[in-house]
């Protein structure tokens, strides 16, 4: 399961630059030179990093130790876009993506400190 997890991490790590070439070539600079492209890609690789977590056979247990990484994902990605963002409404949904994940990420982090995790 574990060989499977890092397969699609890395196919979707290296598809990455080519999902957002068009929308960089737009901007007028490649992707890898792109300061929001290369965040994201940072944020995104440490991520899928985190949510490879050594599975215990408890869904309710493995479901919250995955998805803590997750939402810190989201609002790595969500503070990008406030950094290099120019869409108002964008920017509001990313302000609102912050609270709302930070609020459930310290939810996780009680429910499975008062599981002794």
């Amino acid at each position: 399961m574990k060989l499977l997890l890092a397969a699609a991490t890395i196919a979707l790590t290296l598809s990455l630059p080519a999902i957002g070439q068009d929308h960089a070539a737009m901007a007028g600079m490649a992707p890898s030179d792109n300061p929001a492209t290369m965040a994201y890609e940072e944020a995104n690789m440490q991520m899928h990093a985190d949510m490879a977590i050594e599975f215990s056979g408890d869904a309710d247990v493995d479901f919250i130790k995955s998805m803590i990484p997750h939402h810190q994902g989201a609002v790595a990605m969500a503070k990008i876009v406030l950094e290099h963002g120019a869409d108002p409404e964008v920017k509001a949904l990313a302000e609102a993506v912050i609270a709302a994940q930070e609020s459930e990420i310290a939810w996780m982090q009680a429910w499975l400190a008062k599981k002794g995790l």
